[in-house]
């Protein structure tokens, strides 16, 4: 059973969710039952498919022996090809999954499940070597990792705050502005996934018009899909953060309205947040500070622009390694270094004046690109 996917799943969710609906208007939020809930919920998940419970199993063995084992080496010793190895072993199980074949079938809640649990697991890595994170407890980790609203597609949370919200005792007041934020999140959910989303599917990309190839159709199947990854994947991370909000947890948002971007700069702060500020925190501005220290390039804009390709080729990789996803990452960082040169460029020579027109152009501008690089996304054009 994948989470959101169906009415049996919500069914089941609404039923589960009373107990802590009951408790936090009472003032009594109870971080035991959401772990309970966690624990129902990968049995739900994973109780179809032997393979993926050992995996599942397997893959928590893995990080808890590898969170452990390098928080009680840091607390003595700080060398990088220990934090380095550290960082590759944590990733290990995600880049089996990408690279072999063998494994595409028997993924932890498919790609983005196991994607999402190295997310976190890494995240805390990096944070333990640079002292962030001083303590950790498996159990609390445990939480983090598994919490189950969003744990096969995210939004990706950060392990200090996600702690911090659970320690929050939320009185009975703040627990029901919590629960109308959740309602509300969920009610959205319903309405981009399954309402527009899905009419927009079945309506424009699964007729035979735009399944075929000519100018007009590959037109619009760009637009089409374009608005119907957006609709679809915001709609299911609506239902995450909704179900979060209502027990208690205020996972982070994951859209604000990106097609409203007025450059790809502004679309990156806006799209997919949680995944685009976890890559510009732990990639982008760590790799520009390993350039910088040890001077390997010394041209601040050329440190910048490749920084900018190893982040996007890595995003564009973790999606998978066929030749479109790959293809999205080097086109997403060629906009980023072209508008960043351009950037720079217009500070000197005022070409571009601050205008509510060229507002309004640059917002149309910006969303061609944008859904121009989800055709690439999408492999449409290689299919």
């Amino acid at each position: 059973m994948i989470p959101y996917s169906s009415f049996t799943f919500f069914g089941i969710l609404f039923v589960l969710l009373i107990p802590a609906v009951i408790l936090g208007f009472l003032g009594k939020r109870s971080t035991n039952y959401t772990t309970f809930l966690s624990f129902v919920f990968l049995l739900l998940v994973f109780s179809s498919s032997k393979i993926q419970t050992f995996y599942l199993v397997t893959y928590i063995i893995w990080v808890i022996i590898l969170i452990k084992g390098y928080s009680v080496y840091r607390k003595n010793s700080n060398h990088s090809t220990v934090y380095y190895l550290s960082v590759f072993l944590s990733i290990l199980p995600l880049l089996i999954v990408k690279v072999s074949p063998v494994f595409e079938s028997t993924t932890l809640v498919g790609f983005l499940g196991i994607s999402y649990l190295t997310f976190k697991a890494t995240q805390v890595i990096i944070e333990i070597r640079d002292n962030s994170i001083k303590e950790i407890k498996i159990v609390d980790f445990l939480k983090f990792l598994l919490f189950f609203p969003t744990i096969s597609s995210g939004p990706i949370d950060r392990f200090r705050r996600f702690q911090q919200d659970c320690q929050k005792k939320l009185t009975a007041i703040e627990y029901r502005e919590y629960f109308q934020i959740g309602v509300h999140k969920i009610f959205i959910g319903f309405l981009y996934k399954y309402i527009i989303g899905y009419l927009i599917n079945v309506h424009i990309l699964e007729t035979q018009f735009t399944l075929g190839h000519t100018f007009v159709s590959n037109l619009t199947y760009m637009y089409a899909y374009s608005l119907y990854l957006f609709f679809d994947f915001a709609g299911y991370s609506a239902f995450a953060i909704g179900v979060s909000y209502i027990v208690g947890i205020k996972t982070p948002e994951n859209f604000n309205m990106p097609f409203i971007s007025r450059n790809i700069k502004d679309f990156w702060n806006r799209w997919h947040m949680s995944l685009s500020f976890w890559f510009r925190d732990y990639v982008y501005m760590r790799m520009v500070f390993l350039l910088t220290k040890k001077k390997i390039v010394k041209n601040r804009r050329n440190i910048s622009y490749i920084s900018y390709t190893t982040l996007f080729l890595l995003m564009g990789a973790w999606h998978g390694i066929q030749i479109n996803y790959l293809l999205y990452g080097l086109y997403q960082a060629i906009l980023m270094c072209s508008f960043d040169w351009f950037e720079q460029f217009n500070k000197k020579k005022k070409i571009w004046k601050n205008t509510k027109l060229t507002h309004v152009l640059a917002v149309i501008i910006t969303f061609h690109f944008i859904c121009f690089g989800f055709l690439i996304f999408s492999g449409h054009l290689v299919n």
